[in-house]
């Protein structure tokens, strides 16, 4: 298939993304799902730390793709945010490899149809290598990466103070401090009327991964001071960053990346405006084509 061959290694994941979602009991958030297949299949952390030319991980960026897929052929739920799932069909359904890439050369043959005849305006997936691509959402997120990256770092962190003040923080400041262990700022978490956390939060402005060595630093910073830490970077975190994050025995530290700052930017509505879009449903017309 051209310059596609080395993209379309993401098919070799079809079939563990099912098999993960099942051991996850039907659904998962996609990094439960990058997890479990990852040990699966015994993914190296190298692997998973590679990234893409457009700073994205490869692998997590592969599975992605192949939840892309999958979605289309109707064995994965089709709900962008926050958590990936199995349909019915998918629930029973297991994929050779072989079946695998007849799913794919089938969506790659109906999206090159749908743009010849123009029935929509869909970008081929056959001339667009997964190597070009952020994720399989649409270009608005690469466009408001961007622009997050080339925020100076005191705008960074104000952005993310508004971001924890409109997912429920009470309190949310910007310390600013340079030498205060990496800490930019602290805030509220009202669970209930009785029931409250401090949480501390770093900013990173990155287009690489942040590592470990910054997680156990901040977690060092951060002790005796508060109930729970949140790093929130326009980058990514390496797979042994994410351990050490969720460190059995240490305080933890929520890990807030690029796709997931992004969702929680579009759940809020922040700096993205929701337009809505028709397809044709050509099932409605069905009925009223006999004569």
């Amino acid at each position: 298939m051209g310059g596609h061959n080395e993209g379309a290694q993401f098919v070799n994941w079809f079939g563990p993304l099912l098999d993960a979602l099942r051991k996850l009991g039907g659904s998962g958030s996609p990094d439960e799902v990058v997890d479990q297949i990852a040990a699966d299949h015994a993914v190296s952390d190298d692997a998973q730390n590679e990234l893409t030319s457009s700073g994205q991980p490869r692998f997590k960026n592969q599975v992605a793709w192949a939840r892309f897929y999958l979605t289309k052929e109707g064995l994965l739920g089709s709900s962008r945010r926050g958590i990936w799932s199995l349909t019915e069909r998918g629930r029973a359904t297991t994929l050779t490899y072989e079946q695998a890439h007849d799913i794919f050369r089938r969506w790659v043959a109906i999206f090159q149809e749908q743009r010849r005849t123009k029935t929509a305006d869909t970008v081929s997936m056959e001339e667009q290598t997964v190597e070009e691509a952020e994720t399989p959402t649409g270009d608005y997120r690469a466009a408001i990466l961007d622009i997050m990256r080339n925020l100076p770092p005191a705008g960074f962190e104000r952005l993310s103070q508004r971001l924890l003040r409109e997912a429920g923080f009470i309190h949310v400041e910007v310390t600013g401090q340079s030498n205060d262990g990496g800490i930019d700022g602290h805030g509220i978490l009202q669970v209930n009327p009785l029931v409250s956390f401090k949480v501390l939060f770093q900013c990173k402005r990155y287009a690489n991964s942040v590592t470990p060595s910054i997680v156990r630093d901040f977690r060092g910073a951060m002790s005796g001071r508060a109930d729970k830490g949140i790093i929130i970077t326009t980058g990514t975190f390496t797979a042994e960053a994410r351990r050490e994050a969720s460190r059995d025995g240490a305080p933890p530290i929520e890990l807030v990346d690029s796709e997931k700052l992004i969702d929680m930017l579009e759940n809020l509505e922040l700096g993205l405006k929701p337009v809505t879009t028709y397809e044709v449903d050509e099932k409605f017309f069905a009925e009223f084509t006999a004569r």
